[in-house]
């Protein structure tokens, strides 16, 4: 299913109005804390991983966040993430783009994010899935259409704040596709829906949101750079266990 092409525009003006309407006491109008609904609903994807299924473990100089993967679904971009973070690539670089209610993004060595590479030394097609989405803590591969180092080794995490969908809004998804379990999720969730056929999504935060909130409120110069560094220290790639599920990782402050 692809997206209507006339929704975009209406769909990028949710993504601005999120970034401009975020109240809050901290600086810019950011919020200290972000109180983010639990999900009630039957979309798999925010839903606790399965037991034994892949998942990532990325602990970063702010706390540990945990990611499920989703191999079905994004087979290519799981393969070229999960063998680039065995190799140690990830280890020690930073977090190079911060924007408040939008998304965080890493995964490039030279911690500029204008590099990157893949397992096979070239970048990959992204990969369109009706089961997984842009929802808040997605975990999805950078990609444009005019850089070539997408579909490298970038990623981000959906960082969007949550809130009901506009009235017209949803009508517009609704009549573009978006089906109903999908628009209840962005209702309690948020996220960003016009990148649903844009990006790949290959998995979601599903322990340690608050860690990726915390790396969003980092103050950043005009290129959306902290100014203070966030490192990802590592990445583990391991196997979901819900006997071995930890609290909920504490960022510092």
């Amino acid at each position: 299913m692809r997206v209507k092409r006339g929704l975009l525009a209406a769909l990028a003006l949710l993504a601005a109005a999120l970034l401009a309407g975020c109240g809050g006491d901290g600086p810019g109008g950011r919020k200290e804390t972000i109180e983010r609904p639990a999900y009630q609903g039957g979309v798999a994807q925010l839903c606790a991983p399965a037991e034994g299924a892949p998942i990532a473990i990325f602990d970063t100089s702010l706390g540990q966040i945990r990611a499920q993967l989703f191999a079905q679904d994004a087979p290519l971009a799981v393969q070229n993430f999960t063998s680039l973070a065995q190799e140690g690539y990830y280890d020690g670089i930073t977090f190079h783009r911060t924007v408040y209610g939008f998304v965080v993004q890493s995964g490039d060595a030279g911690g500029d994010g204008l590099g990157g590479r893949t397992i096979w030394g070239r970048p990959y097609p992204v990969e369109y899935s009706g089961r997984v989405r842009h929802y808040s803590g997605a975990l999805c591969a950078a990609f444009s259409q005019d850089d070539p180092v997408s579909g490298g080794s970038q990623f981000y995490f959906v960082a969007a704040l949550p809130g009901a969908l506009d009235e017209g809004l949803r009508a517009q998804m609704e009549g573009a596709g978006w089906p109903e379990d999908a628009l209840e999720a962005y209702a309690q969730v948020g996220g960003l829906p016009y990148l649903d056929n844009t990006d790949t999504v290959f998995g979601q935060v599903y322990q340690g949101m608050e860690v990726v909130d915390a790396i969003a409120r980092a103050e950043t110069d005009e290129n959306g750079r902290p100014l203070e560094e966030i490192t990802l220290n590592s990445v583990t790639i391991a196997s979901y266990s819900a006997a071995d599920a930890e609290p909920s990782s504490t960022p510092e402050e």
